[in-house]
């Protein structure tokens, strides 16, 4: 036989050896689905709430108009600090202060007239003593005169003199009465007067006073929203009057956040929190929680979920939630945006798994592998068939055992950032897959599995 005879056949026995190699690798990886593995492992767990909000003083007040007028002075800047009864603004007060000024002259006028009328009263008792006095002794006149006539000691005339007289002073000291009476009332009308132009002049007062704005608290001016030269309009019935300018006591300064629904049942008061604030980065400031919300707010509108009656039911809502920081820096201003992360819960040495191992199975799917229906189907669409109890979605992770993927349910408790808590199921070093999710959202209990975590030892290293 030829040299290159020998060759073709040597080529040809070895392609043919490598097709029986290929074809035998290609059966046994027949149904094998690579994966990503993690093990599940004993460490401190701590359960994070995170949300975004804004930098709040716990007490601030806006100042709105009470008075109306122009603005002739703003005497604060924004940023200043302030006390309580320091000067904010002013108002043109030239019309306010002459009604005052007319005000207390009608004042001062009523109170002469009142004078004058208590004068007149004092006469008037003065002049019914005097009628009365004389009446006293008209009557003893006229009884003395009525036994003398009877005996015949005095005329006839005598007699009609003496009656006369003491009619006349009856009808005097009803007279002097009638006087009296109406010196009462001027006096009494006079004190009315007086006590009605006093409460204009307290209205007349108030309106001067409301063209001086003072700090209601002490705080920071924080911010000013108008200018001098502008018009201030008072409020009206439901209506609040012009927005003047905020005053922040930052003394106490709390973050205010918006929880998601999901999560604020685990939100306590008095559990502590790590606040990051954009506007210093690189710094976390201690805080408590010190106000949960009660009431749902929609996330698209900012109204409370019960004020908006047109409210889609499924729009996302959210909890206001208030942090109040512990030692706040005084470069901290209102508005600012911040992160806080609230922890809701914290275990020790507790078994714990990545998030992303959780997966869910029905009974059905389980059993299958029990009985070694599925054993080696990788990729396949949930059965439909079977009663409810078969479709009931189990909560489990898949431990990687002889090769295979086992499904194992467990129970979880409380969630951290990346790792959940395993209460039962799995013990410390189990083998467990974590990915790819397409892999995950696809496997089968007892699907056969290679592994590979060389993704994910460079994505460590890269980020090393």
């Amino acid at each position: 036989m030829k040299t290159w005879q020998k060759a073709v056949i040597a080529a040809c026995a070895g392609v043919a050896a490598i097709g029986i190699v290929w074809y035998s690798a290609y059966k046994m990886n027949a149904g094998v689905v690579t994966v990503q593995t993690g093990r599940a492992v004993r460490q401190d767990l701590t359960s994070i709430v995170t949300a975004s909000g804004e930098i709040r003083p716990k007490n601030y007040t806006n100042v709105l108009g009470e008075g109306m007028g122009k603005i002739t002075d703003i005497a604060v800047q924004e940023g200043q600090m302030v006390r309580r009864g320091d000067v904010l603004l002013r108002l043109d007060n030239i019309q306010p202060g002459a009604d005052v000024r007319a005000q207390q002259a009608s004042i001062d006028a009523a109170t002469s007239a009142m004078k004058v009328a208590e004068a007149n009263y004092q006469s008037a008792v003065a002049t019914l003593q005097q009628q009365e006095a004389n009446l006293e002794k008209a009557k003893f006149d006229w009884q003395r005169s009525q036994q003398l006539f009877s005996n015949q000691l005095i005329s006839k005339q005598d007699y009609d003199a003496s009656k006369a007289t003491y009619d006349g002073a009856v009808a005097a000291v009803t007279a002097a009465k009638a006087q009296l009476a109406a010196s009462s009332a001027s006096r009494n009308q006079a004190n009315y007067n007086l006590a009605q132009a006093q409460a204009v002049l307290t209205h007349q007062e108030d309106i001067l006073h409301k063209t001086v704005y003072r700090a209601p608290i002490d705080g920071i001016v924080s911010y000013i929203a108008v200018r001098v030269g502008e018009n201030v309009v008072p409020g009206i019935q439901n209506a609040q009057g012009s927005f003047l300018m905020t005053i922040s006591d930052m003394s106490v300064v709390t973050a205010e956040v918006m929880v998601d629904e999901t999560d604020i049942t685990s939100v306590k008061d008095g559990q502590s929190a790590d606040v990051t604030i954009d506007a210093l980065p690189g710094k976390t400031f201690k805080g408590r929680v010190t106000e949960v919300g009660e009431l749902a707010i929609l996330r698209t509108s900012g109204q409370a979920a019960m004020e908006e009656t047109t409210a889609d039911t499924q729009q996302a809502r959210d909890f206001k939630v208030v942090i109040t920081l512990d030692n706040p820096p005084k470069s901290l201003r209102p508005g600012l945006s911040a992160t806080a992360k609230i922890q809701t819960a914290h275990k020790n040495n507790v078994v714990t798994i990545p998030i992303q191992a959780l997966a869910e199975r029905t009974q059905e799917e389980i059993d299958e592998a029990k009985n070694g229906q599925s054993g080696n189907v990788a990729l396949a669409a949930a059965n439909d068939s079977g009663n409810a109890a078969n479709q009931k979605e189990i909560q489990g992770v898949f431990v990687v055992r002889n090769g295979k993927a086992i499904f194992v349910p467990v129970q979880t408790g409380i969630t951290g950032t990346t790792d959940i808590e395993v209460t039962s199921g799995i013990q410390p070093g189990d083998v467990i897959v974590t990915g790819s999710y397409s892999a995950l959202r696809t496997l089968r209990p007892g699907t056969r599995v290679k592994i590979d975590n060389s993704a994910l030892n460079n994505a460590n290293t890269s980020s090393s």
